[in-house]
């Protein structure tokens, strides 16, 4: 089972959830990161910084690790 990201808003963008998983230090690195790397979103790959996560979403960072977000 993946690891479990609270976020107290609608929504967080991967951008965000990339800073809060100490992939990148600052959202300025997101699009350089996904540029150059392959994220999964609920199985399908994507590479938008600005995608909006939501409640029940699982994000698959390859080397990095797998995060479900969930409402707090």
């Amino acid at each position: 089972m993946a690891d479990s990201i609270k976020i107290n808003t609608e929504f967080i963008t991967l951008g965000q959830l990339l800073q809060m998983m100490d992939v990148i230090s600052s959202g300025g690195m997101a699009k350089a990161f996904l540029s150059e790397n392959v994220v999964y979103i609920n199985g399908e790959e994507d590479n938008r910084r600005g995608r909006k996560l939501r409640n029940g979403d699982v994000v698959l960072v390859p080397g990095e690790g797998k995060v479900q977000i969930q409402q707090g």
